[in-house]
């Protein structure tokens, strides 16, 4: 089956894209326009070369070095922060020692608690649940337990912070803890920062039909969120991530029929240029995970040149997720889509 199928009728949906909302120029507008873009690479830095090298810090397990700006941090740059360091491999081994000899140190617990979430994961593997082995349930689970007493002591410990319930969302859902812990620990991240995306990213997970929730509650939880937001806030991508995952949990031939449909397509565009296209869209710390969601949901929905404008603007900079759900590695999935919707322009 094809990767993408062209309709007519899209021509002039497609054309009305464009750069204004992220305030670039026309560069390689045009039928003989080549791809924009350096080479396509996984940068959890983002392009931020102290980022860089707080994760190289703390890569290290120079806690000295990268304490300093985890101190100086907002809320939601601390959250940003830990998030990263948080995915960074042998983390939790210096944590542990350095906690051993500093148990009072919040910063040092919430990075430790953060990691402990992300390593829990890890050991779950992406697998089907049916395919996890007893061994690594157990390995998850005591992960996740670690992470949750870590998390609820810096929760109490510091009660304004948002870090430590976004991962305890993340916990939540991993150890099937039900739907009122979910809802209250989403409200507890909603209510100290109302507009951070990672949180809604979550709760969507949480209400999607894999994790027991439905494809009905999932797409109005999108919808209704990106209405509530102001014209111009990341929060549109959720529209596009609840089809991804919609379109995951379908049958081959069913899936590709639901995203090129035009009541899924029309979404996708309202979602984009309530969002990442409006001229009010102001690129914000994490920027390129949206325009990553938006550009694989055009590249499968068959809407090429929509897709080009945020592949363009990306400059090859690739998020796991979701490319994690095609075949293969992000990086070549991400490569083989931009390189497919430049082609179709020329």
């Amino acid at each position: 089956m094809p990767l993408f199928r062209r309709r007519s009728g899209e021509e002039g949906a497609q054309d009305r894209a464009g750069w204004r909302g992220f305030g670039l120029g026309r560069r390689g507008a045009g039928s003989g326009a080549q791809t924009g873009g350096g080479e396509p690479r996984l940068d959890p830095a983002y392009g931020d070369d102290a980022v860089r090298l707080m994760l190289r810090q703390a890569a290290a397990g120079d806690w000295a070095a990268v304490r300093p700006a985890l101190a100086a941090a907002d809320g939601g740059e601390l959250s940003f922060l830990v998030g990263a360091m948080s995915e960074l491999p042998r983390v939790e081994q210096w944590t542990a020692r350095a906690l051993a000899e500093t148990p009072d140190d919040t910063l040092l617990l919430v990075l430790s608690g953060a990691r402990h979430v992300v390593w829990g994961w890890e050991a779950r593997t992406g697998a089907w649940a049916k395919d996890v082995t007893e061994e690594r349930w157990k390995l998850f689970h005591r992960r996740l337990d670690t992470a949750e007493e870590q998390l609820l002591e810096v929760a109490e410990r510091e009660p304004s912070w948002h870090v430590p319930w976004s991962f305890l969302q993340r916990g939540a859902l991993g150890a099937s803890l039900g739907p009122d812990v979910a809802a209250c620990r989403y409200e507890a991240a909603l209510r100290r920062a109302p507009g951070h995306v990672g949180t809604h990213r979550v709760r969507l997970q949480q209400l999607s039909a894999k994790w027991g929730g439905s494809h009905e509650e999932m797409h109005g939880f999108a919808r209704a969120t990106m209405l509530a937001a102001p014209e111009g806030s990341p929060l549109g991508e959720l529209v596009a991530l609840a089809h991804l995952e919609h379109w995951l949990a379908l049958p081959d031939g069913e899936d590709h029929a639901y995203l090129t449909s035009p009541a899924v397509v029309s979404g996708l565009q309202e979602a984009a240029f309530r969002s990442v296209l409006h001229p009010d869209f102001t690129p914000a710390r994490g920027w390129q995970a949206s325009f990553n969601a938006f550009a694989m949901a055009f590249s499968l929905a068959g809407q090429p040149k929509t897709a080009r404008l945020l592949f363009d603007a990306l400059d090859g900079c690739v998020t796991s997720a979701p490319w994690h759900y095609l075949a293969g590695e992000p990086v070549k999935a991400f490569r083989a889509h931009r390189d497919r919707c430049a082609a179709s322009w020329r």
